[in-house]
């Protein structure tokens, strides 16, 4: 399990946490986390931008449900790295292509170098302020007969810090769920509870893949509760609800597109911020389209110190969601198709495939900061039995004999030459 306290970039406040808890052994490679792996920064900015441009597009796959909408496509492309890793064939390159990675010789140093390079930032905060949190961990539960590659558990050590618990979901898939749910809540600090519902692990479960993250910190220039006060807020459909509205005078990046406005609210320590993009009245269907990664990209590219008098809600909610079928539609059905997934590369023992991708995410925010959390689980089940290369149809005679294994010895013998 890898566990940093780091700080974060522009979407920080989407990204949160995931738990701990005991096991019955671990299975982990001889070779220890590479803290100094050689990576180019154009490789890290090639992972940042994909990692972002695969959320947006995830954003997109899920926002036809009408209500609040939380996510961490952090989280989730890091869950994926790690089961990627042992994707082959088809399945490898599906994967590649939906989550913008740029093959495994790349992709997981790249993740390493990026998380390392994010745990250097230094914090400066004023002393009346809490210290800013991002807690990341991951952690793989496997099946305790189950036999790994030794280049699996390589790359889940070298790059993500993680070696695999070994659990009993043969004979105890509930109680193994329940651990792996109460690893997921201790590590978000109880923001994140049953990730896993009833009957998500089942015998048939090989591993679990987890990542999970969580992130608290203070605004740099706090919220006065003293102006907060009961506003209205306009509803897509028109109708207005009443919301606690935040409010204060600001000196921060500001920009005017078309058709929204966007702004951007620093963090104590200016090392991670909340950017805001706000439709014009009417518009929020045209816009929230039009939401990619060139768009963002530009977005942030305008944004210019102003002086702003900035109102906005309080707000606290979660999300869950299931998401086998939406990253299937993305592009990369194979991974979860039983007779075609190739995930080779974890194991010669049995074929996997992903029977599920569960993601949960929790944000809350008020006068003083952010707190948010979330977390990812890459549920891994065996396929059905091969069949085998040799057939045997016993419709003739046939001999047959009842022996003692011990000593040999027949003790019966006969034949078949009518069953009737």
């Amino acid at each position: 399990m890898k566990k940093l306290v780091i700080v974060s970039t522009v979407l920080s406040i989407l990204l949160a946490a995931c738990g701990g808890g005991g096991s019955a052994g671990l299975a982990e490679s001889s070779r220890a986390r590479e803290n100094t792996p050689n990576v180019d920064k154009a490789d890290i900015d090639s992972l940042v931008d994909g990692n972002n441009a695969f959320g947006l597009d995830l954003y997109q796959s899920l926002r036809n449900r009408d209500e609040n909408l939380i996510l961490s496509p952090f989280s989730i492309s890091l869950a994926l790295a790690m089961t990627y890793s042992g994707a082959r064939g088809e399945t490898e390159t599906q994967m590649a292509d939906t989550l913008n990675f740029t093959g495994r010789e790349r992709t997981h140093p790249a993740f390493n170098a990026l998380d390392l390079a994010l745990e250097a930032q230094g914090i400066i905060l004023d002393k009346e302020q809490e210290p800013m949190q991002l807690d990341i961990a991951n952690a793989v539960f496997a099946e305790q007969t189950f036999a790994f590659l030794p280049d699996f558990l390589d790359t889940l050590s070298v790059n993500y810090g993680a070696g695999i618990r070994l659990m009993d979901f043969a004979n105890n898939p509930d109680p193994s769920r329940k651990e792996i749910n109460q690893w997921v809540s201790d590590e978000t600090k109880d923001k994140i509870n049953d990730l896993l519902p009833e009957n998500a692990v089942t015998t048939n479960t090989k591993m679990v893949l987890v990542n999970a993250i969580y992130f608290k910190a203070d605004w740099l220039s706090p919220f006065d509760a003293n102006d907060t006060y009961d506003g209205t807020f306009t509803l897509l459909d028109g109708s207005e609800v009443t919301a606690p509205m935040m409010g204060q005078r600001m000196y921060i990046p500001y920009y005017v597109g078309e058709g929204y406005a966007a702004a951007e609210l620093p963090y104590a320590g200016d090392s991670a911020v909340m950017t805001l993009l706000v439709p014009d009245a009417g518009r929020f269907e045209e816009i929230e389209s039009q939401l990619n990664g060139a768009m963002f990209r530009e977005m942030l590219a305008n944004l210019a110190p102003a002086d702003v008098t900035l109102r906005m809600p309080k707000f606290e909610y979660e999300s869950s969601f299931m998401l086998s079928d939406t990253l299937a539609a993305m592009g990369m059905p194979f991974a979860f198709d039983e007779n075609r997934a190739d995930f080779s590369g974890m194991t010669d023992q049995q074929a996997l495939y992903i029977g599920n991708v569960i993601h949960k995410a929790f944000v809350a925010v008020d006068e003083e900061g952010t707190e948010a959390a979330a977390a990812t689980a890459v549920i891994m089940e065996g396929t059905s039995a091969m069949m085998p290369e040799n057939e045997l149809h016993i419709d003739r005679p046939f001999i047959y004999f009842i022996r003692d294994l011990e000593s040999g010895q027949i003790l019966f013998i006969g034949r078949v030459v009518n069953p009737q």
